[in-house]
């Protein structure tokens, strides 16, 4: 399966994004599907995840804002991005696996597809 993040942009404090993971090849609807970020000079990190059955998975400090979705007949998954904040900016990647336990979504080594990274730029 390839991948394909668009969506990022530049963005004043307190709006909103939706990013999208386009995906080409078959039964990416059987896929977990998740978004990692990465902040310059930082490590990269788990945003959200959403699996086969729909149910969605969250950091912590993402809950509340960040919205994840899916649209298997577009084989599209997206990120609802609200209240924006400057330590929002980031690259973001959407990533997937087939096969992915709960316990380890949060965990970037466990995909092995991933997308070019979409820029997300908040402004204070």
């Amino acid at each position: 399966v390839q991948l394909q993040a668009s969506g990022g942009g530049l963005v004043q404090a307190g709006q909103s994004l939706r990013l999208s993971c386009a995906a080409s090849g078959r039964s990416f609807s059987s896929y977990v599907v998740g978004w990692f970020r990465q902040a310059p000079g930082k490590e990269r990190e788990f945003v959200a995840a959403i699996r086969r059955s729909g149910a969605t998975y969250y950091a912590d400090s993402k809950k509340g804002r960040f919205t994840i979705s899916r649209d298997n007949a577009k084989n599209t998954v997206y990120l609802q991005m609200n209240s924006l904040t400057p330590e929002d900016t980031a690259v973001y990647y959407c990533a997937a696996d087939q096969s992915i336990i709960v316990s380890s979504m949060t965990s970037s080594q466990y995909y092995n597809y991933w997308g070019q990274g979409t820029q997300v730029t908040v402004s204070s």
